[in-house]
């Protein structure tokens, strides 16, 4: 499993809208839009999850720095948290 980390979201992203735009890529596991505790809105990043590598690889190449909802995003491998 190989899991993305999505910066620059347009602040209105959902989690649907966010695995469609990256399932064009192989098979999106999950797809997750974060968002603020006591608001409820958007912080304006996400993940998402392949269940390859390959397919994550394809997705980065195909998508970082590409427009989404009238912004630029920024696809990477998410990092663990230390």
């Amino acid at each position: 499993m190989a899991k993305l980390f999505i910066g620059g979201l347009p602040f209105s992203t959902t989690d649907d809208e966010l695995a469609e735009a990256f399932s064009q890529f192989g098979n999106v596991k999950s797809a997750k839009v974060i968002t603020d505790r006591e608001t409820g809105k958007s912080r304006g990043f996400g993940f998402v999850e392949y269940e390859s590598d390959e397919e994550a690889k394809a997705a980065i190449e195909g998508q970082d720095n590409k427009e989404l909802g009238g912004r630029t995003i920024h696809v990477s491998e998410a990092r663990e948290r230390q």
